[in-house]
């Protein structure tokens, strides 16, 4: 089991990631889970920082309408007339329109705002409707290593849109025992989706997060997912900081807010963990 103590985690630790020669196609991956404060977006937002870290190109795609990942990343996305649900309801999208750069280099972002609660009503009546991601991310999978797309906290027809363009899925976890309870609908969905609409969809790995092992509570659950999850569970596991809450605040990935801090080391891990096992070039 993970500790807050870096020289214990790199025990554990996955290797140096080789530099690429090109870049793309890009592996397209769901942050998902139903629900809500268990991390998606601050590891959406962390993953894809270490990872450009590494010298992969990252896309990450904001398909909350709170649009978390957009302000976490200093996007005031309330301001902007072009975003992900106007991409989505386009009859000619043009995702390059609306990516911005951020202070990140290698990490681009598609943001989102309040406007896209308004898709899921109006993508009912259009045709393949779980495809619109799909079709929107099309044309720029060739120019990135990953995308990553932030869900909303729901099995709604965004996040079914998510897990149909998608290749993996991460589902992070609380270690807490009613965070456990909604897994098994979520596996469920998951397997709905790469049943009906997306054969190659996969769970990358289930990611322990807001992990405290000073609580026999924490270890205990963890030690639950391990059991009932095995080789789905990464062996990253993210520890419960304060840091995290004042990354957000300084709107930046802890990676740069913290470099030397355990969270920080914590996502890079993760990064690593994710290269090696070829899930991400």
């Amino acid at each position: 089991m993970s500790t807050d103590n870096p020289a214990e985690i790199k025990a554990r630790d996955f290797p140096e990631p080789q530099p690429l020669n090109a870049h793309g196609p890009a592996r397209i991956i769901a942050m998902c889970n139903q629900k809500g404060g268990v991390g998606k977006t601050t590891t959406t937002i962390n993953l894809g920082a270490a990872l450009a870290e590494y010298g992969r190109k990252v896309l990450l795609v904001d398909l909350d309408p709170q649009g978390a990942a957009s302000a976490g990343l200093g996007l005031n996305a309330h301001e902007l007339d072009q975003t992900i649900y106007t991409t989505l309801m386009a009859e000619q999208p043009d995702i390059t329109q609306i990516i911005h750069r951020t202070e990140v280099p290698g990490l681009d972002l598609v943001p989102a705002n309040i406007d896209l609660s308004a898709a899921e009503v109006q993508l009912v009546n259009e045709v393949a409707r779980e495809q619109a991601l799909a079709r929107v991310l099309r044309p720029v999978t060739d120019e990135y290593d990953v995308i990553l797309v932030d869900c909303q906290p729901s099995l709604g027809l965004l996040t079914v849109n998510a897990l149909t363009a998608a290749h993996g899925v991460i589902i992070p976890l609380e270690t807490e025992f009613f965070a456990l309870r909604g897994v098994a609908l979520l596996v469920e969905t998951i397997e709905k989706v790469r049943d009906r609409l997306n054969p190659r969809l996969t769970i990358d790995g289930i990611l322990a997060t807001m992990y405290d092992s000073r609580t026999l509570h924490s270890r205990e659950v963890l030690a639950r997912v391990q059991e009932a999850f095995g080789d789905q569970v990464f062996h990253t596991v993210i520890t419960r900081t304060v840091k995290f809450p004042d990354a957000s605040v300084a709107t930046e990935p802890i990676t740069s807010y913290a470099p030397n801090h355990a969270g920080a080391y914590n996502y890079r891990k993760l990064a690593r963990e994710l290269i090696s096992r070829g899930d991400v070039a």
